[in-house]
């Protein structure tokens, strides 16, 4: 009996012997295993955050981008702001400048305001100054006692004026003033003085060619189709 108890005992060490290895074995592998996917989950987490945090990076380049494209246009604004106001040209309109078409508008005049006069109020303007008898109702500046009025500089005189220098008063800018006419040329405002012969055509103004001319004893309108009658007027800058 004492022999069995002996196996016995012998038996049972020899199992503890193996399994105890066997066991812490096992263990170690778990860790071993472990660590990798501890690594793993951490090398993971890494680039989420990476990710996380570039589009914050991404997000601020477009708002610093956008903050550096206003620079330019408040510059631009600044530059607009200083720069002066365009001078307005002024429009001389006129069908005809030293017998040279030019355009011009065709609605019968234009108000000194620059609101367009209609054509049926010119016609209606021409109407009223006609003269009712020409030699009566005329007056020369001689008889007026000579012309106190504005005079042209003689260099522009040359350049526009005289009878070598045509155009017609239909479509330049005009206005009525005590019933007589008053038109703009080269930006002088020509006003008359005295009516219009009566036995001149009631569209002269917009068909024959005039000059004005400084004869004498003051400044006259001529029409090129009536030579030698003069209308008097005055020249206003």
């Amino acid at each position: 009996m004492k022999a069995v108890g002996l196996i016995t005992k012998g038996v049972l060490l020899l199992l503890v012997g193996a399994i105890a290895p066997a066991y812490a074995q096992s263990k170690q592998q778990e860790k071993e295993q472990g660590k990798p996917q501890q690594e793993q989950q951490h090398q993971q987490a890494k680039p989420a955050q990476q990710q996380h945090q570039q589009p914050q990076k991404e997000q601020a380049k477009p708002a610093q981008q956008q903050h550096q494209q206003a620079k330019p246009a408040q510059q631009q604004h600044k530059q607009t702001a200083n720069k002066p106001a365009p001078r307005p040209q002024q429009a001389y309109g006129g069908a005809y400048h030293g017998g040279v078409q030019a355009n011009g508008p065709t609605n019968g005049g234009v108000h000194h305001s620059g609101v367009p006069q209609h054509a049926g109020q010119v016609r209606s303007g021409f109407a009223q100054s006609r003269a009712g008898s020409w030699n009566n109702d005329h007056r020369t500046w001689q008889q007026r006692g000579g012309y106190n009025g504005y005079r042209i500089p003689e260099d522009r005189f040359r350049l526009y004026f005289g009878s070598g220098h045509f155009f017609r008063i239909g479509g330049l800018p005009m206005v009525f003033v005590g019933g007589y006419p008053r038109f703009q040329y080269d930006g002088y405002w020509v006003t008359f003085m005295d009516p219009w012969p009566e036995t001149w055509d009631p569209a002269w103004y917009e068909n024959d060619d005039v000059y004005l001319d400084y004869t004498g004893d003051g400044y006259y309108l001529y029409d090129r189709m009536h030579p030698g009658i003069g209308i008097a007027v005055t020249v206003a800058f």
